[in-house]
């Protein structure tokens, strides 16, 4: 999925926030390339200790590694800005914490570190429950600078977490 622009929604943490109370579901995030900004924003919704188990930030390949069981051979062979990756982040994370949904971000934020295979901009974001592990690539535009770039990530994290939840 591509985005080129993308304007944050204020109302999109209070809808995640009233679907996690009204179906009393508990959620934990793992984050590497949002750097604890998409745990900020579920944060920013007073009682959000009611519905947010665990959050992390596991920036380097060992904390993937160590807290969330990511797989060395996964790293070694698709990097941990890979689809591989955030799926096994997410679904580390919802075996250690026992969270109802697990979700997780990684990826480039720049300006430097990527590559022709791997752009500035790419990121994957896993979710993970009871009932499946998903998914999805997002491209962002290489030109933001990282401020943006993180700030786009978590918005792209945040809205995917509540289409998710809206479909069941």
């Amino acid at each position: 999925m591509i985005f080129n622009r993308f304007k944050r929604n204020i109302n999109l943490e209070k809808s995640i926030a009233e679907i996690l109370k009204e179906h009393s579901l508990v959620i934990s995030v793992a984050e590497s390339c949002t750097g604890g900004l998409l745990s900020s924003r579920l944060t920013d919704i007073s009682g959000s200790s009611e519905y947010i188990k665990a959050n992390f930030i596991t920036y380097s390949n060992d904390s993937k590694q160590t807290l969330l069981d990511v797989k060395d051979e996964t790293l070694r062979i698709y990097g941990a800005v890979s689809e591989q990756c955030a799926r096994e982040m997410a679904e580390g994370l919802y075996r250690k914490t026992k969270a109802d949904i697990a979700i997780s971000t990684t990826g480039i934020a720049g300006p430097t570190g990527g590559s022709a295979e791997k752009p500035v901009g790419l990121m994957y974001v896993g979710i993970t429950n009871r009932y499946k592990s998903i998914v999805q690539e997002f491209k962002l535009n290489p030109k933001y600078n990282r401020i943006r770039m993180k700030q786009e990530f978590a918005q792209c994290a945040l809205q995917m977490l509540l289409d998710s939840l809206s479909e069941g």
